[in-house]
């Protein structure tokens, strides 16, 4: 994208040398944003109101077609709202993302497809995102390829999905970039080659801290890197709170039907399952610590649900009611 400069200048930028001070990790923010691609058409955000704390890994979770692509798209400036405020930058300093250098040259969003030219070399697009981004890393880069196992002297359209997908790991990790953003970019690869792009993630993000967006239908597999959580469904934001909280409205209680149902009044029911005459019901919710003592008192099994059946069971909810 090309586009001319307007943006004020940024006391961390030192162009003139050439060599550019790191920023401080990006937040965002947006505010009753509505996306829609035809005029016919529903809207792929329907009024998104959400705020990306600077500095922490979070996850983006949706069903297909819930809002999460346009939502990386709009944040790294590939498109504008059809209404609707969109900020990107450091704390304090917040900027229209769009056709704004400063916000563009710092944010790295990768897709699934990788987002490289498929007619070049993995070597060729390695050296456009290396002038591209101030802050690259070609020993990190380089550290990853040989891990990943990518040839760069083959061109995308000659590697597997596997390959080409974690290419495109390699550029959003090597970016160092202040908002790094990963939609469903480690689709392809097999487990091993996720399970490596995970830890590589982790020290690099302890090593040098920034905002990281994950957007991811693998939840079981990175619900553990997760800082804060944003479910989006239907165009619509469900939820956006710290993972910790997330992870504590949710309760399961296992045992005698009759003695689940004495302790369900009250509490919003995500799901219910029964065989024979016991039962598990999935709430959502704060369960409070003498909730909790009594119904264990009663025999039941008090468990917690994991990010990843809180997201099913709030997102099939959403989908039945507007069915």
């Amino acid at each position: 994208m090309t586009a001319q400069d307007t943006s004020p200048a940024h006391p961390a930028d030192d162009r003139a040398s050439g060599a550019p001070a790191r920023p401080a990790p990006f937040g965002a923010e947006l505010r009753d944003v509505v996306v829609r691609y035809s005029r016919s058409g529903d809207p792929a955000l329907r009024g998104a109101t959400l705020t990306i704390r600077p500095g922490v890994v979070t996850g983006l979770l949706g069903r297909n077609g819930a809002g999460k692509t346009t939502l990386a798209a709009l944040l790294a400036a590939f498109r504008r709202p059809t209404e609707g405020t969109v900020l990107v930058g450091e704390e304090g300093e917040l900027e229209d993302p769009f056709e704004n250098v400063w916000t563009t040259m710092h944010t790295q969003l990768v897709r699934e497809s990788g987002d490289v030219g498929e007619g070049d070399k993995a070597k060729d697009t390695l050296a456009y995102y290396a002038g591209m981004r101030p802050h690259w890393d070609a020993d990190l880069a380089g550290r990853l390829l040989d891990e990943l196992e990518v040839d760069v002297r083959k061109k995308p359209s000659e590697m597997s999905r596997g390959r080409r997908s974690a290419l495109g790991a390699v550029l959003g990790l090597a970016s160092r970039a202040p908002l790094t953003i990963f939609d469903e970019v480690y689709l392809g690869m097999d487990a091993p080659s996720r399970y490596a792009f995970y830890d590589a993630l982790v020290a690099d993000y302890a090593e040098h801290p920034r905002t990281i967006l994950l957007s991811s239908h693998l939840i079981a597999e990175v619900e553990r890197l997760f800082e804060d959580v944003v479910i989006i469904d239907r165009g619509r934001v469900l939820l956006a709170e710290n993972a910790d909280d997330v992870r504590s409205r949710g309760v399961s209680l296992t045992g005698p039907a009759d003695v689940v149902e004495r302790h369900v009044a009250g509490h919003d029911v995500l799901a219910r399952q029964r065989l024979g005459g016991t039962a598990q019901v999935t709430l959502f919710g704060a369960f409070a610590d003498g909730e909790r003592a009594a119904a264990t008192e009663a025999g039941l099994e008090v468990g917690a649900v994991p990010v990843q059946d809180l997201f099913v069971h709030l997102t099939s909810g959403t989908a039945k009611e507007e069915a």
